[in-house]
């Protein structure tokens, strides 16, 4: 008897083990009591009634990914690829996951397959392969919407791989190459066009930078004459007035007059304009000369002419008109 009651201490021991449960972090256990819901246990420390109680399901609350298959899908002008799509969610409601579907994973992955078809079948094969931004969101607010009773929230959907048929492929390729070669001959006129601009820029800067250096130069020379003749004719106006100060005498003042006569003779022009004061000059001098006989090339000793005979008609008739 005693060990029965040791047997039975044991197993009701055993049995409290096994009702011992532990909920991991980020996850849910729905519970039943005899078949039925309960409740839903959170992480932590639980204890399940023995034969009435059980763990119904045990679900993740972390975010999880499907990855859906690739799809034939048909475009608004009929053409047909494949497209395959990721799916992120993560479960919300632990009751609604174990309860609204049977098989969730398997209702989103139609979900979403079918949600793809309707979609694309609204554009065409440029503005599929352009919009996957708009298809990402439009398939994120539907897929999301419709999971609600399914306790599944969708973050975000993704096209991974959009598959057009090889011709397409090739049409696009052929298609491209003759886009890049357009803009390959484009650049290239451009570049052509740019260069011609800047060489004749690049003349024209040259011609202004030489006009200016030549119009710079001519007037440096000028100003460089003018500096030249105005100290030059300061120099003889300083010469005057010095002349002038000094109080000079005729003799001196001749003297520079026969000094720019020299000069004026030595120029190159066929004649020369003596002026009225200089002739008088002149004058003067010969007239002194003849007075004083200085310069006189006469011998000394030489007789003077004889006095012509005086003619008696010319006599006549100056008395008659004396008489009268």
């Amino acid at each position: 008897m005693e060990y029965f009651f040791i047997g039975l201490a044991a197993v009701v021991l055993l049995i409290l083990i096994c009702s011992i449960r532990i909920v991991p972090q980020a996850h849910e256990y729905v519970t039943e009591f005899l078949g039925k819901y309960r409740r839903t246990w959170e992480a932590g420390f639980h204890i399940l009634i023995p034969f009435f109680e059980r763990v119904a399901k045990k679900i993740t609350l972390m975010e999880q990914i499907l990855d859906a298959p690739p799809q034939p899908v048909i475009t608004k002008d009929n053409v047909t690829m494949q497209i395959d799509s990721v799916v992120y969610f993560r479960v919300f409601d632990a009751k609604l996951y174990a309860y609204g579907a049977v098989n969730p994973i398997s209702a989103l992955e139609n979900l979403t397959a079918t949600t793809l078809r309707n979609i694309v079948g609204e554009l065409d094969l440029d503005g599929t392969l352009t919009s996957r931004d708009v298809i990402n969101l439009k398939m994120t607010e539907i897929i999301d919407k419709a999971t609600d009773e399914w306790g599944i929230r969708v973050t975000r959907v993704e096209l991974k791989n959009i598959i057009p048929p090889k011709e397409i492929r090739d049409a696009m390729e052929k298609q491209m190459k003759a886009e890049r070669d357009r803009r390959e001959t484009l650049l290239q006129a451009e570049g052509h066009k740019a260069a011609a601009i800047t060489r004749a820029e690049g003349d024209k800067r040259a011609m202004i930078l030489a006009a200016e250096g030549e119009r710079d130069a001519r007037i440096a020379r000028a100003e460089g004459e003018a500096k030249a003749i105005l100290l030059q004719k300061q120099a003889e106006a300083d010469g005057l007035r010095a002349l002038m100060e000094a109080r000079p005498t005729p003799a001196v003042l001749e003297l520079k007059r026969y000094e720019a006569m020299t000069k004026v003779a030595d120029g190159q022009a066929s004649k020369v304009i003596i002026p009225t004061d200089v002739v008088s000059a002149v004058s003067r001098n010969v007239l002194f000369s003849e007075t004083t006989g200085l310069g006189d090339a006469t011998p000394a000793g030489s007789h003077a002419p004889a006095p012509a005979p005086e003619d008696p008609c010319c006599e006549r008739f100056e008395t008659a008109d004396e008489e009268q």
